[in-house]
């Protein structure tokens, strides 16, 4: 398999734009717009450029790059810390217990809080997989690459981390969630606003949206089903967070319901599970023995930082003083014999 993750640059612009136009709605960090793409591709130029430690308001943008047809078969996003430029809203699930001394009954509300608890915190997110794509383990190599960047560049990100997933979407586009909530308070359908939030951020939401407590109960049903509840495109997704230690504790998105995953940045599974190690060598002998090969387990496998960062799979066998790494991952990866490694066991 030859796919690696590198950094995405200016002339990734056109396939990105082409996945964007095959999300299919309510996916914020992948917008169907030159303009908007254009700008995450220059400030995420600057966030691997940048010289220095301490977390700051970067965004890097990656690629899944297949080397034997030069093509970008996908992408993820990591935000250093959300909320730097305008407020992070999310709404946060809670309770309103109540008790009447004459019915002798107690009465409990579902209640939508709008919160911004979630400020500072690092976001994973903008991962899209090219449908032709969606096997090989190919989506586990884009979502974990990014942990084991996070992980080599500790100091620029914060020490909680979240993921949102997207909700559920109807088949025209619309989203029951925003229909029952935010919809009528602003005047424009899912696509609008969530075209507007992509182009320009979520400021409009600190102007209009209204601040009291919204009660579940008085949603419409159709709203208040999907309350919590990912895309169906996005359960692998939300499996794989929970396998990483992502957890939702009733945050979820204030435009389609959807929800947040979080987790403490150190408790990330691949963060705590990846090694470094020097390569002794490399062997033609490591590999899949479906190919006639053995040795070796395989492993999500980086090298370099910042714009040198690269993630690939690859055949490792671990030695007491350093590792041997197979011939194709240490082509994908550009490394040899001395360079150091960091490398995690594929689940």
């Amino acid at each position: 398999m030859s796919f690696i993750i590198r950094p995405a640059n200016p002339s990734d612009l056109q396939p990105m734009y082409e996945m964007a136009k095959r999300t299919g709605g309510g996916f914020t960090n992948l917008p169907p717009d030159r303009k908007a793409l254009t700008a995450k591709l220059e400030r995420s130029a600057d966030g691997f450029s940048r010289i220095g430690e301490g977390v700051e308001d970067d965004l890097f943008v990656f690629v899944l790059e297949n080397l034997e047809t030069c093509e970008v078969r996908g992408t993820c996003q990591i935000f250093s810390a959300v909320g730097q430029k305008w407020p992070f809203y999310s709404y946060r699930i809670g309770a309103l217990t109540q008790h009447s001394v004459e019915l002798e009954r107690t009465f409990r509300a579902d209640i939508l809080n709008l919160s911004t608890d979630l400020e500072g915190a690092t976001e994973v997110g903008g991962l899209f997989l090219h449908p032709g794509e969606r096997a090989g383990g190919l989506g586990m190599l884009i979502a974990r690459s990014r942990y084991l960047f996070i992980r080599n560049h500790r100091a620029r990100f914060a020490d909680r981390t979240l993921a949102e997933l997207r909700g559920v979407i109807d088949e025209a586009g619309g989203s029951p969630f925003w229909d029952g909530v935010a919809g009528r308070f602003f005047g424009m359908n899912f696509q609008d606003a969530d075209e507007f939030n992509a182009k320009f951020g979520n400021q409009f939401i600190a102007d209009l949206m209204p601040k009291h407590p919204v009660y579940i109960a008085m949603l419409s049903e159709a709203a208040r089903h999907v309350i919590g509840v990912p895309h169906p495109t996005g359960r692998a997704a939300m499996r794989m967070l929970e396998e990483e230690g992502f957890a939702w504790e009733n945050y979820i998105d204030i435009f389609d319901g959807g929800p947040t995953m979080t987790v403490r940045t150190d408790q990330i599974r691949s963060v705590r599970e990846a090694k470094d190690a020097q390569i002794l060598t490399i062997s033609d002998t490591l590999g899949d023995p479906h190919e006639g090969k053995a040795g070796g387990t395989k492993m999500l496998v980086t090298r370099g930082l910042l714009e040198d960062f690269r993630a690939s799979y690859g055949w490792v066998e671990v030695q007491d003083n350093g590792v041997i790494l197979d011939t194709r991952c240490a082509r994908n990866l550009g490394v040899g014999t001395g360079d150091t490694i960091t490398f995690v066991p594929r689940w």
